[in-house]
């Protein structure tokens, strides 16, 4: 569904003489829906990098991107809008993807005026998404700040999931979560895979996590990416 073909990002630093540090180097990988891909490294060794590469919101400085087989650099239009609502990132920062002074319900309304989604039709959609990311209607009148980390994540996945996604870029999705609300959210993600059928790209420093949650298992270091687990 995703596939990165020889992909090369360096980083330009220092004035008035620039520095270059190559931080991903000639990555190749199939990333399937369905599956998960877990990306492990140290701070620094470019896994969000890769992870805004593949949603589109970097360009490489070399290689490329395939969606369903289009070269995303290519695309027309109407594809270019097909990609950006099928292929979705979710940050480590829950409350720093939601607008601290729009009120939840406004949030998630915002996403369905853009797919479209009647007036009539969104109090449906949105109770369902709720429901689907285990929260209740209660939520729907607070605003960010009001609500736990945990509680943002889901909502946060709540808008991401009215996208009607294939592919979920998460980074740290849980790295900044207490330890049993860690255990929900992973669950959760769990459960939306097998019931939608959404390929994860899961990106986290904890091999714990990332063996609980892949199929597959790559390990950046140096700007190279060592597959240890293939399934």
């Amino acid at each position: 569904m995703v596939e990165l073909y020889n992909i090369s990002y360096e980083f330009s630093k220092g004035w008035p003489r620039k520095q270059h540090q190559i931080v991903l180097s000639n990555i190749s990988v199939k990333l399937d829906r369905g599956k998960t891909f877990g990306l492990m490294g140290h701070s620094g060794t470019g896994k969000t990098t890769l992870g805004k590469i593949v949603v589109g919101l970097l360009k490489p400085l070399s290689g490329k991107v395939f969606f369903h087989g289009k070269d995303i650099s290519r695309m027309k239009p109407p594809d270019t809008l097909f990609f950006r609502r099928k292929v979705q990132m979710l940050f480590q920062d829950p409350q720093g993807s939601l607008n601290p002074k729009k009120k939840i319900v406004f949030s998630l309304r915002d996403v369905l005026n853009i797919t479209n989604v009647p007036f009539n039709q969104q109090k449906d959609v949105i109770e369902n998404v709720l429901e689907t990311v285990g929260l209740s209607t209660d939520f729907l009148f607070r605003y960010p700040a009001q609500l736990s980390g945990g509680q943002n994540q889901r909502i946060s996945l709540a808008r991401i999931l009215l996208l009607k996604p294939e592919f979920i870029v998460l980074d740290e999705p849980t790295s900044a979560l207490d330890i049993s609300v860690q255990a929900q959210i992973l669950f959760l993600l769990r459960e939306l895979q097998k019931n939608h059928g959404l390929g994860y790209l899961f990106i986290s420093h904890d091999p714990e996590v990332i063996q609980y949650m892949s199929h597959s298992i790559g390990i950046l270091k140096d700007g190279k990416l060592d597959i240890i687990q293939e399934g």
